[in-house]
């Protein structure tokens, strides 16, 4: 799997840009404000119409423009393929593969899977559940378009019973709609609990592995899937955790309607690290967590591989530059098989070590 070309129209800083990649390594160098990240954003937005840095499409649209698009040539399970997507202001977005267009966002999982980290991941272990949550989504919506239409469809739902619960003061008659906006949040919630809970399997595995090999075998790194406390065994079958999703939101009703607020539902999912059976996030050193995230981050590839039988595509935008000499070693003695793409402020050391192509990046244009 790799992304061969890329086109953008009027995304972020590029006016029109085209570029070509190198199949294996593309470092991608300038100085801080260019469009560096601007371009691995683009690469991620491909591969699941996802952002890992925006919160709405018109984040990515350029100031002086109504519209964006993106276009990327991809080669993927033996076959050639074009993925479209058009971003406007005030409409909804438009997505192609090969011309024909897609309904969801899963559609484009098929052809273009990509692996994406920044220094902000360094804090995973130290941020609060949220960071998290959004790790296991952005894999989980290109791994599996049934939990990405779920995941959307929960979002959706959430916001809409919030405001109920806090409208419903001045209007009961909201009410009246409750009982069926929690039946099918159990339905959808029943669905992210499924795939979360088998994808936080496989994380613990691997990450474990890379950890080992990382401390040098000094420490041990375990993980632990947390959600709705009335969920026994997240691993049981979707029928048995959906009853005890309804069996959590009969027992918060009344908490609910009195801080109008939704307080059940895998809207708070966790992943509790611990080192060395100590609480990561409390407890754990800077190099600690540091690894500790290092080791999600390549395990999250590895799960790409095993579940797809094809490698990502690797992005790692100005990680190297946040890591000590050994921590460096140990990312760029992992990323060998698959295309990967780095960003940094100076080529001379990466072009060595990796070879591939080198990209100069200068105010929104590739020089």
């Amino acid at each position: 799997m790799r992304l061969d070309a890329i086109t953008l129209e009027h995304f972020r800083n590029y006016a029109h840009q085209s570029v070509t990649f190198d199949p294996s390594v593309n470092v991608i160098v300038g100085e801080n404000a260019q469009g560096k990240t601007n371009l691995l954003e683009a690469a991620v937005y491909l591969s699941c119409a996802k952002s890992p840095r925006a919160r709405t499409e018109k984040e990515m649209i350029s100031f002086d423009a109504d519209t964006a698009r993106l276009t990327g040539s991809v080669f993927s399970r033996g076959r050639d393929f074009t993925v479209e997507i058009e971003l406007s202001r005030g409409k909804r977005r438009k997505m192609s593969v090969n011309q024909v267009p897609c309904k969801r966002a899963g559609d484009l999982s098929g052809v273009l899977n990509t692996v994406y980290f920044c220094p902000d991941d360094l804090l995973l272990i130290r941020d609060g559940a949220a960071a998290r949550r959004r790790f296991m989504d952005l894999s989980l919506s290109q791994l599996r378009p049934r939990y990405d239409a779920a995941l959307s469809e929960y979002n959706r739902l959430y916001d809409h019973k919030t405001r109920i619960l806090r409208d419903a003061e001045e209007h009961p008659s909201l009410l009246d709609a409750l009982p069926d906006f929690n039946l099918r949040m159990a339905q959808c919630g029943a669905v992210l609990i499924y795939y979360r809970a088998r994808f936080c399997k496989l994380l613990a595995d691997y990450a474990a592995s890379a950890h080992r090999e990382c401390s040098g075998g000094r420490e041990e790194l375990t993980l632990a899937y947390r959600t709705v406390s009335t969920v026994a065994d997240p691993m049981a079958p979707q029928e048995t955790v959906f009853e005890q999703l309804m069996a959590h939101q009969r027992d918060h009703y009344h908490a609910e309607l009195a801080s109008r607020l939704c307080l059940s539902g895998p809207h708070k999912d966790d992943i509790e690290v611990s080192i060395g059976g100590a609480a990561a996030r409390a407890f754990s050193s800077q190099g600690q967590t540091r690894t500790a995230a290092l080791s999600l981050k390549l395990a999250e590839r590895d799960i790409f591989r095993e579940l797809t039988g094809f490698s990502p595509v690797l992005l790692l935008d100005d990680v190297l530059s946040e890591l000590d000499p050994r921590r460096q070693e140990f990312v760029l003695n992992r990323i060998s098989g698959g295309q990967v793409f780095i960003t940094c402020c100076e080529e001379d050391r990466l072009e060595t070590l990796l070879g591939g192509k080198v990209l100069h990046v200068e105010n929104g244009k590739v020089v």
